[in-house]
């Protein structure tokens, strides 16, 4: 039981587009989305270590490198979809689950399935190394509603990204690496040109304090 099956899972994760059913000027696959994440968090790390977090790194890798490898098996299906109802979202977590579970078994040699049952999982959890995963997973969803915003393109499902990546950086604004988002990136964003930049500009100085002081 060789691990070719997962390396080949790699150039699948290529060809599965992200955002599907939208224009774009710019396509995004998960791959490229998952090798983003992971510099992000790595970032992210630095800052809270920096002020006096002990971090995991091996777990922040892990986690960043390896948080959306299952999309392999359902695809990278649409947020209002994937969230229109609580039931819905738990059917599709229990398929990914149980595809994830029957691969590791089937596909991953013996003496590294607990290793993988671990990668594999869900990432986001309560750990400050899962805290870290949260948000540069929205952080990158950011950027890449940013880099449409700034190109004018004119699907508003792009402003409804940016404006929920705010709201779920708005969730974790305890943290020390947030706080230099709002104070340190999103003013640099906002000096930028884009569309609906004033209504995004607002909405993070509602949902961000830390920003709306940075403005002062």
């Amino acid at each position: 039981m060789p691990m070719h099956e997962f390396f080949m899972g790699m150039n699948q994760l290529e060809l599965i587009n992200r955002a599907p059913g939208f224009f774009k000027y710019q396509p995004h696959n998960v791959a490229a989305h998952s090798w983003k994440v992971a510099q992000i968090a790595q970032f992210l790390a630095d800052v809270e270590e920096q002020n006096g977090k002990t971090i995991n790194w091996q777990s922040v890798y892990e986690k960043a490198l390896n948080h959306d490898y299952t999309e392999r098996f359902i695809g990278d299906i649409k947020t209002p979809v994937k969230y229109a109802t609580a039931t819905l979202r738990s059917m599709l977590a229990d398929v990914e689950d149980t595809m994830t579970e029957n691969f590791i078994k089937t596909e991953i040699p013996t003496q590294f399935q607990a290793a993988y049952t671990r990668r594999l999982g869900e990432g986001k959890d309560e750990t400050i190394e899962g805290e870290i995963l949260s948000v540069a997973d929205k952080v990158d969803l950011m950027y890449e509603a940013y880099g449409e915003l700034e190109k004018f393109n004119p699907e508003p499902v792009f402003v409804n990204i940016f404006q929920s990546s705010l709201e779920a950086l708005a969730e974790f604004q305890h943290m020390a690496s947030v706080k230099y988002i709002a104070t340190d990136i999103l003013p640099d964003i906002f000096s930028e040109d884009f569309i609906h930049k004033d209504l995004l500009f607002d909405l993070a100085k509602s949902l961000l304090p830390d920003f709306a002081t940075a403005q002062q």
